[in-house]
C-alpha cells in the first residue's frame, strides 16, 4: 500500500478513533494515485461523506419540552434526566462523523485537480468543477454541523468554536491542535460555502442555453446537461449551499452565542434567508401543501429525482418499508408508540381564531373540550384521545382506564407516557399488522423551504421590527401571516397577528411559537431553546381521560434536570483527555 494512504488512514484514526467511518477508503487499499486514472475511485472518497449527513429525524424532541420517549435506555432521556455527561453518546456528538468527513473531503480537494474524469477536456473540466464545489459545500456544512454541536464558552471565558481542518492528517501531522475561535469557524464555513456557490449552479437541471458562469468551461449544452444536469439532482448545489449559511448565520446572530467577539448580526442572517426565498419566489412560493410533506400523495408522487415544492434538499426516496410507523404508530397499529408528544405542545397549538389558549377574552377555548376549534396542524402532528389513525380509521383511546394497549403506561416501553402520539411524519396508509404489511415509499428532508421563511421572519423582526421589509418586498409579519393562512389559522383578518404587529417583542413569542409547531419532531426544538437562552428545565406534562372521554387530569411525566452549563454540548471527553489543547466548555467534567 502506497505509504501516502497509510498516513492518511492512520491520521483520520488518530483523529476519529473510529475506524469503520472509513469502509470506502479500506476496503480496496488502493494507493491515492489510483484516484487519478480511476474516477469512480475519487468520487467514492466525495460520496462517502454524504452518507454520513446528520439525520434531519434526530428525535431530540425526546429531550425538551415537546415529548419524552417511552424506552428506559434512550440516551436522550439519560440526557433529559441528569444523566448527561461529557462520555454521554448520541446523535448530538458530531466530533467523530464530522470531522473524519472533513478528512475526506480534504484529501479529495488536495488531489482532484489530478484525477481524469473524462477524455473530452471540456467534460473534464466540468466535472473537476462540480466534484470540487460539492466538496468545498459539504465540507462547510459538516463544520456547520460540529459548530452547533460543540461551540460554547471555554473554561477560559471564550466563546470557542472547534479546530478548523483544512488540509488532510497524516500520522506526521499536530493532532493536539486548539479550538478557533467561533467568529472563525462561521468565517471559514462562510468561506467554503462560498467557493461552492461560485462553482456550482443554483439547482442540477437540464437546460436549453448553457448559464452565462458556465460558459468559459464549454459552449456544449449537452456537454453542460451531462454533468450539471438533472442526473445529478440531491448532490450539493448552490442553493443548499446557501441555506447551509442561513442556518450558521441564524445560529451566530442568536443571544446564546451574543459577545463581542462574534460580530454577526440579525441583518445578516435576514438577508441570507432572503437570497432563499427569492429564488423560491418570495411569499408566493411558499408551497400550499407543506404543512404535511411527509403525506402520500406528495411521497408517492417524487420521481426522478425532483423535489416536491416544500423541499431544498432531501434524502433518496426509499421504494417502501414501515420504518418510521413501526417505531411511532400506537401499539394498536401494531407500533411502538415511542415519541410522546406533550402536554406542553399541545397547549402551544392556537386556536384556528389565531389566539393562544390562555387568552380568555378572544380565544374560545373550551377546557371541557380542548380540542374543538384548534390550530388544524394539531390534529394532523398528533395523536390525542379519540383521535383516528392508520389505514383502518382506528379511533385511538389514550385514557389509562381504557381497555386498549394504546393507553398511558399499559404496556411497558410501546404505550405512550403522556396521553399523545405522534401523527406527523407517518404515513396513515401504511399496515404494520405482520400478518399483511404494507409497506410505502418515504422519503426524509434535509432542508425546508418553511425554515427559511421562518429564519427570515425570526432574523428580519430582530434586525429591522415585524413590519420593515427593509427593501426585501416581504417583512416578518408577511411572512408569519402567509404560514399561518397556509395552516388555516386566524382567518383574513388574523386579529392577532395583527396585535402581535405593533411589538418586536410579542412577535419574537409568535415567531417562536409559529417555529415550534410548524418544525416540531424535525430536530429543531433542542437547539433553538438553547441558541435563544430559553427554560431548558419545563417539566414534561400529560393528560389521562376518563373512561367515557367527558373529563381528565393533567400530571407531570419528567421533570427535566439540566445545569445552566449544559445550555452548550461537551467537547467528547475522550478527546480532551487525548488533546491537552482541546479547551472543555464550561462546567462539563
Amino acid at each position: 500500500m502506497n505509504k501516502k494512504i497509510l498516513l492518511f488512514v492512520a491520521g483520520a484514526l488518530m483523529l476519529s478513533g473510529c475506524d469503520d467511518l472509513f469502509k470506502p477508503g479500506l476496503e480496496n487499499f488502493k494507493d491515492v494515485e489510483q484516484m487519478y486514472e480511476d474516477a469512480q475511485y475519487a468520487q467514492g472518497f466525495l460520496m462517502s461523506t454524504y452518507s454520513h449527513i446528520p439525520g434531519y429525524y434526530d428525535n431530540s424532541e425526546y429531550a425538551t419540552d415537546d415529548a419524552v420517549v417511552n424506552q428506559k435506555s434512550d440516551a436522550f432521556l439519560t440526557i433529559a434526566t441528569g444523566g448527561w455527561t461529557a462520555s454521554t453518546w448520541t446523535s448530538l456528538n458530531q466530533w467523530t462523523n464530522s470531522f473524519s468527513s472533513i478528512q475526506y473531503l480534504n484529501l479529495f480537494l488536495e488531489n482532484v485537480d489530478q484525477v481524469k474524469w473524462a477524455d473530452d477536456a471540456e467534460k473534464n473540466a466540468l466535472f473537476a468543477r462540480r466534484t470540487k464545489g460539492e466538496a468545498y459545500g459539504l465540507r462547510g456544512m459538516f463544520l456547520y454541523y460540529l459548530l452547533r454541536a460543540h461551540a460554547g464558552f471555554g473554561e477560559n471565558g471564550e466563546l470557542l468554536g472547534v479546530p478548523i481542518l483544512t488540509e488532510s492528517q497524516t500520522v506526521e501531522s499536530d493532532f493536539n491542535l486548539p479550538r478557533a475561535s467561533f467568529q472563525a469557524c462561521v468565517e471559514q464555513i462562510y468561506s467554503d460555502l462560498s467557493k461552492a456557490e461560485e462553482m456550482l449552479p443554483w439547482e442540477y437541471e437540464d437546460v436549453t442555453t448553457v448559464p452565462v458562469e458556465f460558459q468559459s468551461a464549454t459552449q456544449d449544452i449537452s456537454k453542460y446537461n451531462i454533468v450539471m444536469g438533472a442526473k445529478a439532482r440531491q448532490l450539493f448545489n448552490g442553493l443548499i449551499a446557501r441555506a447551509y449559511r442561513v442556518r450558521t448565520a441564524i445560529l451566530a446572530a442568536s443571544p446564546a452565542f451574543q459577545t463581542p467577539s462574534n460580530t454577526s448580526t440579525w441583518e445578516e442572517a435576514a438577508m441570507a434567508a432572503a437570497s432563499v426565498i427569492d429564488y423560491n419566489g418570495g411569499i408566493d412560493g411558499l408551497a400550499a401543501d407543506g404543512v404535511t410533506y411527509y403525506e402520500a400523495a406528495i411521497a408517492d408522487a417524487i420521481k426522478d429525482g425532483v423535489n416536491p415544492k416544500e423541499i431544498l434538499w432531501r434524502e433518496n426516496i426509499s421504494s417502501g418499508d414501515t420504518n418510521q410507523e413501526g417505531r411511532h404508530f400506537p401499539p394498536s397499529l401494531f407500533g411502538s408508540g415511542n415519541m410522546n408528544p406533550s402536554q406542553n405542545l399541545v397547549d402551544a397549538f392556537p386556536m384556528a381564531n389565531g389566539y393562544p389558549i390562555d387568552d380568555v377574552t378572544n380565544s374560545g377555548y373550551d377546557k371541557s373540550k380542548p380540542y374543538d376549534n384548534r390550530d388544524p396542524r394539531l390534529a394532523k402532528y398528533i395523536i390525542y384521545n379519540g383521535s383516528t389513525a392508520g389505514s383502518s380509521n382506528k379511533t385511538i383511546y389514550t385514557s389509562s382506564k381504557s381497555s386498549t394497549d394504546d393507553g398511558i403506561n399499559t404496556v411497558e416501553q410501546k404505550s405512550t407516557r403522556t396521553g399523545y402520539y405522534m401523527k406527523k411524519r407517518l404515513r396513515m396508509d401504511v399496515n404494520c399488522d405482520p400478518t399483511s404489511t404494507s409497506a410505502k415509499a418515504h422519503y426524509n428532508p434535509r432542508v425546508r423551504y418553511t425554515e427559511m421563511y421562518l429564519d427570515y421572519a425570526e432574523a428580519a423582526n430582530e434586525a429591522w421590527g415585524p413590519k420593515n421589509a427593509n427593501g426585501n418586498g416581504y417583512s416578518a409579519y408577511d411572512v408569519v401571516k402567509a404560514i399561518r393562512k397556509r395552516a388555516g389559522v386566524g382567518g383574513d383578518n388574523d386579529s392577532y397577528l395583527e396585535k402581535c404587529a405593533n411589538d418586536p417583542n410579542e412577535m419574537r413569542k409568535l415567531i417562536r411559537n409559529e417555529r415550534r409547531l410548524e418544525l416540531c419532531f424535525e430536530g429543531f426544538r433542542f437547539w433553538d431553546l438553547r441558541r435563544w437562552n430559553e427554560n431548558l428545565n419545563e417539566a414534561v406534562r400529560g393528560i389521562d381521560w376518563t373512561s367515557d372521554g367527558q373529563s381528565y387530569t393533567t400530571f407531570t411525566v419528567e421533570e427535566r434536570a439540566y445545569e445552566d452549563y449544559m445550555r452548550y454540548c461537551p467537547i467528547p471527553y475522550s478527546e480532551t483527555l487525548k488533546f491537552s489543547n482541546l479547551i472543555q466548555n464550561k462546567g462539563w467534567k
